[in-house]
């Protein structure tokens, strides 16, 4: 050690302090790794897909990481719509499971025996939905995926909901399935196609991802029924936050011994890491040994499971604040409807303030986060790229003074942002004219 120091300073006499310096990093640290380099086709996709909107539109910076929330800050960009995040008997639950199972298995969902704790859960769900049994997987997209890929085929055509979720249109695709896709919430739509192209797979929401638009349930399974179609529905955004004991809109309905497939994400109402969807008691061991999620991939941790057993015996009761819940949309909504803005494609805790192009999308962005109110920037390949949208989240623990703080800066920046003069306002006045 001595022997290197006096070498360093002899050396760096007769050399320029910074060039001392980086060459006795190098010393210390070895050669800087260097990545190979990729190929040009992929650089020149990058280049067209991505860093010429990240410096066009988006104007060097992200659209979908602006600021850092602070303390005070009013966070609509989350998913725990009863606010379960850290209830203690959901903590409690997983800290037993983490202390206790010691021993446990990792492996593939395919490999799950009936004395697995998964087994208890997924019939548990199962019942609470009004289903025979079901199936857990990794996430809610999972769950679509690696159920479509297994009722689907190319001689099945899949009708499905232009809003419908991301992974039930890749589901459909990994199946190899022929898609027709059918307007919004459009029955007469759906019934032509279903006329045309034949017995298949009708796939809807019940609650819209991006809208907190409500599918009108009944009529969708009627004609399913007609057609002699299956049904799925998704009920992600549903699932503990409506219907009795929050067992879905389904439920709700009394649709449950109609409607074929049930799925939903275990990451909402739930907060938890999941995706869950129903089976016939029959299909189970087909879905076991087709479903790619289920054979290539590690099952849920015990502490997990634990969790989402507890997290289900929390959410049927949480009457009082399911009814907060809806108390807390339905003012928001009215708050954001009387300003002017165009919320009108929803009726649920998810709030859609759709201002069009990204440009003007990351304008509203960050007039909201500069006055501490949160949402979460819905872009391609999320949205179109000219129906971009800042989506605001509600949950049951908004307080009425938060909820004043989000109408007060909704009316602050309408002036700026102009929502009367959205395209999705100017598309409502038109078709309003048009009725009258």
């Amino acid at each position: 050690m001595q022997f290197f120091t006096d070498s360093f300073l002899q050396w760096s006499f007769i050399h320029p302090i910074e060039e001392v310096f980086m060459e006795t990093l190098e010393l210390v640290r070895g050669p800087t790794l260097v990545d190979p380099a990729m190929t040009s086709h992929l650089c020149d996709r990058i280049e067209r897909d991505f860093v010429q909107r990240w410096n066009g539109a988006w104007g060097g910076r992200s659209l979908v990481h602006g600021l850092d929330p602070g303390p005070n800050a009013v966070r609509l960009n989350g998913n725990d719509y009863l606010s379960l995040t850290g209830h203690p008997q959901i903590v409690a639950a997983q800290t037993a499971a983490i202390r206790e199972d010691a021993e446990f298995v990792i492996q593939s969902g395919c490999f799950l025996l009936e004395t697995h704790p998964v087994r208890a859960f997924e019939k548990k769900m199962a019942q609470w939905i009004g289903k025979e049994d079901g199936i857990l997987c990794q996430s809610g997209y999972s769950a679509n995926v690696g159920l479509l890929q297994c009722i689907t085929d190319e001689q099945t055509p899949v009708y499905i909901d232009m809003l419908a979720h991301a992974s039930l249109w890749e589901g459909a695709k990994r199946g190899g399935a022929h898609l027709h896709p059918f307007r919004h919430n459009d029955m007469n739509h759906l019934q032509r196609l279903v006329r045309k192209h034949g017995v298949g797979l009708v796939i809807v929401d019940s609650v819209y991802s991006t809208t907190g638009a409500v599918c009108p349930l009944v009529e969708m399974v009627e004609i399913a029924e007609s057609a002699g179609c299956m049904i799925l529905v998704d009920e992600s955004h549903s699932l503990g936050t409506h219907g009795p004991g929050g067992a879905g809109l389904c439920k709700a309905l009394g649709l449950s011994h109609r409607v074929h497939f049930i799925t939903a994400s275990l990451a909402k109402a739930f907060a938890g890491r999941a995706g869950f969807f129903n089976i016939p008691t029959g299909l189970r061991n087909y879905i076991l040994s087709t479903s790619f999620q289920n054979i290539f991939s590690s099952c849920l941790l015990p502490h997990e499971v634990a969790a989402l057993n507890a997290t289900l015996d929390v959410i049927q009761g949480c009457d009082s604040e399911r009814q907060r819940l809806h108390h807390v949309s339905k003012v928001m909504r009215q708050s954001f409807s009387d300003l002017g803005y165009p919320v009108h494609q929803g009726t649920e805790q998810i709030i859609a303030l759709e201002s069009g192009t990204e440009s003007d999308t990351m304008v509203l962005r960050d007039c909201l986060e500069e006055r501490k109110v949160f949402g979460a920037v819905f872009c391609a390949p999320a949205t179109t790229s000219n129906r971009t949208i800042v989506r605001l989240t509600l949950d049951s623990s908004l307080t009425d003074s938060e909820l004043a703080h989000v109408a007060l800066v909704a009316r602050e920046i309408a002036p700026l942002v102009k929502p009367w003069e959205w395209p999705i306002a100017r598309r409502a006045r038109a078709s309003a004219a048009q009725s009258s």
